[in-house]
């Protein structure tokens, strides 16, 4: 496996509550793993609360004897999302805080993903996919046909989730199993990256450069170029 990653405050952000982790070798039973986190919340809960997603979770599954790579994932997830929870109560600063999480695993020619909230997982090859679903009430309203999805993206709700890490003291995260080509690419984005810059120009930016570090700054440039409203994160695997 091959990755690169690049997180940025964008040009409206004062900080970053974006994080990100990719490892192309084995943490804990699992041979490889990407994690996106989107942090919201005030101005410190935000980041703490992506920060402490993504090193809960990695913490969590160095240290598991599970071997069912979803198990893996949904405990670790699970768990975070309580610690995160109990922090945010114990703690009047910390009031509100959550965080989206976009977590993969590549086994052999398959794609483990799990998702909470809006930041997503895309499959570039001569076209682009997104495997995970938004977390979002305005992809609600597209799923029950109340909004069109062009219009969505505009939509002045377009920032509400409705389903983050350490909101409530459950979560569930949605899996997805995908079958991967070789010449597939794996994209892991915030929706700083998916709110500024359309899918078809995200896949053309990938298929335009030659190396994941390219296509990651290309794509943190194209973002930035076009505003930089929020925190842009991105996460890309090759085989």
């Amino acid at each position: 496996m091959k990755s690169s990653g690049k997180t940025d405050t964008g040009n409206k952000r004062s900080n970053n509550q974006d994080s990100i982790f990719f490892s192309d070798t084995s943490v804990g039973p699992l041979p490889n793993l990407y994690i996106v986190a989107d942090g919201m919340g005030g101005h410190k809960a935000g980041d703490r609360a992506s920060k402490m997603a993504i090193d809960i979770t990695v913490d969590f599954i160095k240290k598991s004897s599970l071997e069912n790579p979803i198990a893996v994932l949904k405990r670790a997830m699970v768990y975070a999302n309580n610690e995160i929870y109990k922090a945010a109560n114990s703690d009047v600063e910390l009031n509100g805080m959550g965080t989206t999480m976009v977590a993969a695993v590549v086994l052999n020619d398959k794609l483990i993903v799990a998702n909470v909230g809006d930041s997503r997982l895309y499959i570039v090859n001569n076209d682009i996919k997104q495997i995970t679903m938004d977390h979002s009430l305005v992809e609600e309203l597209i799923r029950s046909g109340e909004l069109e999805r062009k219009r969505g993206r505009n939509h002045p709700e377009k920032n509400i989730i409705t389903r983050a890490m350490g909101s409530k003291d459950e979560i569930v995260p949605d899996f997805f199993e995908i079958d991967l080509c070789e010449d597939d690419i794996c994209l892991m984005c915030s929706d700083g990256l998916s709110n500024m810059v359309e899918d078809d120009e995200i896949k053309d930016i990938v298929l335009e450069n030659d190396s994941l570090e390219d296509m990651v700054r290309a794509l943190v440039d194209r973002a930035n170029y076009y505003g930089g409203s929020d925190n842009i994160s991105v996460v890309i695997i090759s085989r």
